[in-house]
């Protein structure tokens, strides 16, 4: 079955489009699931990671954020939720981009125009607070705008990253969920086993990853991973064997590891000569 993840515009009814997809797959919507386990990775309180990621951090709770360790711990919990059968709808978090090359997501960005957007969001919250609607909208995208710039090199904004664009301004949420029910019907957007592959390699590629960074003997390494069929590569430069032996044992524990390439080599050639002479 396709899934679906979605970026969605603050008063756009985005929220409403997602949550009627959901339903309609008897599948559920991930958003706010992903915080809690990001932020025990992070030893974080979870109002610190959320406040960090809608763009509401002071400056405290910005300075102790290790925005690497943010990034991987997302992709990770993304692909544990994506893989556990029950979620239908992604929302947030960078899942559009994250997700790209899995040909069975199906990528949607729900938008509005802003005046009709400060209108909703003023309704919602029985304010006539207009200046401070507005403001709680900028922060929103701001943030989202700096974490996909810095995580993923792209303008979210921009259609080319969406297979859907719908506008709230002209669509209903119904329409909206006809829309995408109509896309994931495609035989372009199906499971296949390829597809399949694609997922589980990213997941154990990122479940790596998450397990180099806590672990902090492995936090501070430079390291490349890949992963095809539970054969993970690492690749890249650490300063002795011992650490490059070090790396290999925390990857070959990961969940769905089966196997460990280890090319990371030492800064020092000198050693690298040493050893393969010996």
């Amino acid at each position: 079955m396709p899934l679906v993840a979605m970026t969605r515009e603050m008063g756009s009814l985005g929220k409403d489009v997602a949550a009627g997809i959901a339903a309609r797959m008897s599948r559920r919507v991930v958003y706010q699931e992903i915080i809690e386990p990001i932020a025990n990775k992070m030893r974080l309180r979870k109002s610190h990671v959320e406040r960090f990621l809608e763009g509401k951090a002071g400056l405290w709770e910005r300075l102790t954020t290790d925005r690497t360790s943010l990034s991987i711990y997302t992709a990770d919990e993304t692909f544990r939720l994506l893989r556990d059968g029950s979620t239908g709808v992604i929302r947030g978090w960078g899942a559009v981009h994250l997700l790209k090359a899995i040909p069975h997501i199906v990528r949607v960005r729900v938008c509005a125009p802003l005046e009709m957007r400060v209108r909703r969001m003023m309704e919602r919250l029985g304010t006539d607070n207009r200046a401070a609607v507005e403001h709680e909208i900028g922060m929103s995208e701001e943030a989202h705008g700096a974490i996909t710039r810095r995580h993923f090199g792209v303008n979210w904004r921009d259609a080319e990253h969406y297979d859907l664009v719908l506008n709230t301004e002209r669509l209903t949420v119904e329409e909206c969920i006809d829309e995408v029910e109509c896309v994931m019907r495609k035989k372009r957007f199906q499971e296949t086993p390829e597809s399949i592959r694609i997922v589980e390699n990213m997941a154990v590629e990122w479940a790596v990853r998450s397990a180099l960074r806590r672990d902090p003997r492995t936090n501070g390494m430079g390291i490349a991973v890949a992963a095809d069929g539970g054969r993970v590569k690492l690749s890249g430069v650490v300063d002795a064997f011992r650490e490059a032996d070090v790396a290999a044992e925390v990857a070959a524990a990961t969940e769905g590891v089966r196997e460990v390439d280890n090319e990371l080599a030492p800064a020092d050639p000198l050693a690298l000569r040493r050893r393969r002479l010996a």
